[in-house]
Formats: C-alpha cells, sequence, structure tokens
C-alpha cells in the first residue's frame, strides 16, 4: 500500500469538495460552523463540533460527504 500523508489528502478533499478550510493546527483542521476534524490515524477521521464529537469516519470521502450535506441542511 502507497504511503501518504492523511492530513494532504484531507486537505484536498476538502478542497475537492469545495469545503472551505479555515485554519490547520497539527491534527487538526478548522472548518465553519464550528467542525472541527482530528486525524487520529492514516485512516481515521474525528469529526467535532462546538467541542462534542460527531462521529468517527474510516473514509475521507464519506468524512467530505457527511459535512457537505450537514452544511446544507444549516444554511
Amino acid at each position: 500500500m502507497e504511503d501518504y500523508d492523511p492530513k494532504a489528502f484531507l486537505l484536498f478533499a476538502l478542497e475537492h469538495f469545495s469545503i472551505p478550510v479555515q485554519s490547520e493546527n497539527g491534527k487538526m483542521v478548522h472548518l465553519e460552523n464550528d467542525y472541527t476534524i482530528e486525524i487520529e490515524e492514516r485512516d481515521l477521521f474525528k469529526l467535532i463540533q462546538n467541542e462534542q464529537v460527531i462521529a468517527p469516519f474510516a473514509g475521507v470521502e464519506e468524512l467530505c460527504l457527511f459535512i457537505q450535506q450537514d452544511m446544507q441542511l444549516n444554511d
């Protein structure tokens, strides 16, 4: 299996799904609507909103689709 940087891959995916990144700090990526994504492992991402864990995601695509849909519902 190929080695890749999970943070770089996550940032690429967020850009691809047109989800703007407000800031990043180490393993944390901060988005609009008080979303934070914590990179737990290579293929494990924890979605947090308002300091509450929403869910773990094993795939970047599933994570991005969830965020995209939730942002559309709350617009």
